[in-house]
């Protein structure tokens, strides 16, 4: 079993930057693929960010390449999100998560374990 911590949320202007983290306990999790999702008022879980267990690859929801940056540091158990050029469609609950698949998989029902969310607010 994984537990999962994130940390990192908070309030920013449009325009700004955070560093979302995610702590993981145990001493499997390599053999983990790690996700971000993120939950808007009124809206579903949806997938923003992925990075494979066994090639670090990273894949992202359309919106936010080219902003968000997802990294892992396996001596750490830890897996980072840095969110650039924030706008206020990015507010939302951010949810990491963790899946036992090798693949580049957005499905919510392909991860496992989840953390309990940390908020992220954009102000315009």
């Amino acid at each position: 079993q994984v537990q999962l911590v994130e940390s990192g949320g908070g309030l920013v202007q449009a325009g700004g930057s955070l560093r979302l983290s995610c702590e993981a306990s145990g001493r499997t999790f390599s053999t983990y693929s790690m996700g971000w999702f993120r939950q808007a008022p009124g809206k579903e879980r949806a997938f923003v960010a992925g990075i494979t267990k066994n090639d670090h690859i990273t894949y992202y929801e359309d919106s936010v390449k080219g902003r968000f940056t997802i990294s892992r540091d396996n001596a750490r158990n830890t897996v980072s999100l840095l969110l650039n050029r924030l706008t206020p469609e990015d507010t939302a609950v951010y949810y990491c998560a963790a899946a036992r698949s090798s693949f580049a998989d957005r499905r919510r029902s392909a991860f496992t374990y989840w953390g309990q969310g940390t908020q992220v607010t954009v102000s315009s």
